[in-house]
């Protein structure tokens, strides 16, 4: 009784929060506004100021020599391994928050692809699930049609995953797991996927330069990343560390550091350097009351990403060589 007066409490305290966490992205084109009502910018002056003379955006050139893997937070996941498909257990939220980056995922996809597939909505690409611990979400991608990669580091979790699968004759030619690193994907898979997802990741790394590089090198032009992870705010650390692993218990004591979580804001600007357009950010929220996820206008505790691969500018040349037949270079033709 006492854990859950706190958490009303708490969650009344974000409902407050709300005018002070939320930045509202105005659309100006009517394909965004389709795309996702609750779309927003974070950083439209860090575009402007990180713009060459030529318009481009400046992009990340830094040579990222660190690796994503954390071995301790490897050694975390181990001791879970065979958890992950106790729909009680310590991975419970997990499941249910499947009724919420599902579809985010699947909509913002055919929203890019244009793909009209009764059944199987997402037959033809290719998802690379990075972490994807016992196969929760890398599942449900494959029975909309998806040819899923999912890879994780612990080589149980893999063991975990592909024994649930394999029960499914639906998932056998669809999904696929390895126990690999995702650089070591991208060494094999320059350009290989059309979405990436890491959802309750990014929390977990070593180096997120690292990831936003590797992401970028395994997606085709165009290809979308996907991710859920938690603000670094005092609302988080206040429900996502206190309440959730010391009260609750909902998740194991020490599952989260608090210095690993990222703002949306800095999440945009690191992804922004690294060549990706970021789309939607959507704020999420846990009810341990009631087992169930929603969309929040706040951001102030769990969020959903979606981002979009740049594809490659013009060059000079190519521009110069377009403009050769209009009565000015680079002006469009008068036909008055």
């Amino acid at each position: 009784m006492y854990c859950q007066t706190i958490w009303r409490q708490a969650f009344g305290l974000l409902k407050e929060s709300t005018f002070r966490f939320t930045l509202i992205r105005s659309v100006s084109s009517n394909a965004k506004s389709l795309r996702s009502l609750s779309s927003w910018t974070l950083c439209v002056h860090h575009r402007r100021r990180n713009r060459l003379p030529n318009g481009y955006p400046h992009l990340n050139v830094r040579t990222v020599t660190h690796t994503t893997l954390d071995p301790a937070e490897v050694r975390k996941f181990q001791a879970m391994a065979s958890k992950w498909w106790d729909l009680q257990g310590e991975f419970a939220a997990l499941h249910s928050m499947n009724d919420l980056r599902v579809p985010f995922i699947r909509d913002n996809l055919l929203n890019v692809h244009g793909l009209q597939q009764l059944g199987k909505p997402l037959t033809g690409l290719r998802i690379l699930d990075v972490g994807c611990g016992g196969g929760v979400l890398s599942e449900p991608l494959g029975r909309l049609g998806a040819d899923v990669l999912g890879i994780d580091p612990v080589e149980d979790s893999v063991r975990t995953a592909e024994l649930h699968s394999s029960y499914d004759p639906d998932l056998r030619e669809r999904v696929r797991y390895q126990a690999f690193t995702l650089e070591e994907v991208a060494e094999e898979e320059a350009e290989g996927f059309h979405a990436v997802v890491a959802s309750e990741v990014v929390e977990h790394l070593a180096d997120l330069d690292a990831f936003a590089s590797c992401c970028q090198q395994v997606l085709k032009p165009g290809g979308s990343l996907f991710i859920t992870t938690i603000n670094k705010t005092n609302l988080s650390y206040a429900l996502g560390i206190v309440a959730a692993e010391e009260l609750l218990r909902i998740v194991p004591s020490g599952t989260h550091d608090w210095e690993k979580f990222i703002s949306p804001e800095d999440l945009e600007r690191l992804l922004e350097s690294f060549g990706f357009c970021v789309e939607a950010i959507r704020g999420m929220m846990y009810n341990p009351l009631t087992g169930a996820w929603s969309w929040q206008k706040s951001t102030a505790i769990n969020y959903a990403l979606h981002a979009i691969k740049r594809k490659e500018e013009p060059q000079p040349e190519q521009t110069w060589a377009e403009s050769e037949n209009l009565d000015e270079p680079g002006r469009a033709p008068s036909y008055s």
